[in-house]
């Protein structure tokens, strides 16, 4: 089985930053190493690093699984003098991500298992080599990053503790239900509103992800952590529909979601 060395422990020693002009008024900002991992670490803390400094003439970040993509107003500063600033803020502040910070939130998410609702756990069961029960263990002892905010919000995870990569369906399906919990690789992502997929279907949950009626529609944000956790389908009645929240918010806005509401 895979060996799994946490990023941080990796990122005492800052890596070499890249800043690639991106049109006449964005910059794309890419670590310099051959460790996957480490690249999506670093790429998570320098985000939060660039939340914390504000560098003049930034007007938006938007989060990529090893990347991000910085916005600036360029009648206000250049892509050199950005890039400097930005590379004298991880100076300052480095690259180890070390305790989550205060932006950081965490998830804690309920996933039922059945025929119905994990059509293709059977098969990356078999795929990785272990049994249905221990791709469940192996995924709810993960604790998941979300990198980036794919399609319709939809939260899309890197840090699954799987022992190998799992791939894609050969025939993507047409039509994926709400609140389905899908890997691929060594990542997940979860459904928020029907639609089509290749990613492979191991659970649902049934909290609701994302709300267009609410504002914000979606209460994660690239950086903040997710644990699943299998709860019996008797629960599901209780807990569909719920909007989903962070486990430090559990409560706040009356029954809905959060920590509070597992079993």
């Amino acid at each position: 089985m895979t060996t799994h060395t946490a990023p941080a422990e990796r990122l005492h020693h800052p890596p070499e930053l890249e800043a690639e002009p991106f049109g006449d008024s964005a910059l794309m900002l890419r670590v310099k190493n051959d460790d996957g991992d480490l690249r999506r670490a670093a790429a998570s803390r320098l985000r939060d690093v660039l939340l914390e400094v504000r560098p003049y003439g930034v007007v938006n970040i938007v989060a990529g699984v090893e990347s991000l993509l910085v916005e600036f107003d360029c009648l206000a500063v250049t892509h050199e003098q950005l890039a400097q600033t930005i590379r004298l803020a991880v100076a300052g502040n480095g690259l180890d991500s070390g305790a989550p910070s205060a932006s950081q939130s965490l998830f804690v998410i309920p996933m039922v298992v059945s025929e119905e609702f994990s059509p293709d756990l059977p098969g990356v069961a078999e795929e990785l080599g272990l049994s249905p029960e221990a791709v469940l263990q192996e995924f709810q002892s993960s604790v998941l990053t979300i990198n980036l905010l794919a399609a319709a919000m939809a939260p899309m995870m890197g840090g699954v503790r799987f022992p190998d990569q799992v791939s894609r369906c050969v025939e993507p399906r047409t039509n994926v239900e709400p609140g389905s919990v899908m890997v691929a690789g060594t990542n997940a992502i979860i459904q928020p509103f029907p639609g089509p997929s290749g990613w492979k279907v191991i659970g649902r949950t049934p909290f609701t992800i994302c709300d267009i009626r609410k504002d914000p529609a979606t209460s994660y944000k690239p950086g903040d952590l997710v644990r699943f956790e299998v709860v019996p389908e008797r629960e599901w009645p209780r807990l569909e529909g719920q909007f989903l929240r962070a486990s430090d918010d559990a409560g706040s806005d009356g029954p809905e979601g959060g920590e509070r509401d597992l079993p």
